[in-house]
C-alpha cells in the first residue's frame, strides 16, 4: 500500500483544504496518510514552518506544497 505524509498546522485553512482533497482521493485510491503537525517538534517546525501544507511520498519527495497537485499524487499512486 502506498504511503503519503502530510505536514500540517492546526487552524491552517490550506492544510484543511489539502486534507479534504486527500480524503476524497482516498475514496478511489487506497493509501495510508501519515499526518505530522509541524508545531509538535522543533526540528520539523524549522523545516516546514512557512511551507505548510506539504505532502511527501514515502521517500520524502515533495508531491505538493500549499495546494494539492493531484497529477503528481496520481503519478505516485499509479507507480509500481
Amino acid at each position: 500500500m502506498k504511503q503519503l505524509r502530510l505536514y500540517y498546522r492546526s487552524g491552517c485553512h490550506l492544510c484543511e483544504d489539502m486534507e479534504a482533497h486527500l480524503e476524497q482521493l482516498n475514496l478511489s485510491w487506497v493509501f495510508d496518510l501519515d499526518r505530522v503537525d509541524v508545531d509538535s517538534d522543533p526540528g520539523v517546525k524549522e523545516r516546514y514552518n512557512h511551507r505548510v501544507p506539504v505532502l511527501e511520498d514515502v521517500n520524502g519527495a515533495t508531491l505538493s506544497e500549499y495546494f494539492l497537485d493531484q497529477a503528481a499524487v496520481l503519478r505516485y499512486l499509479q507507480s509500481p
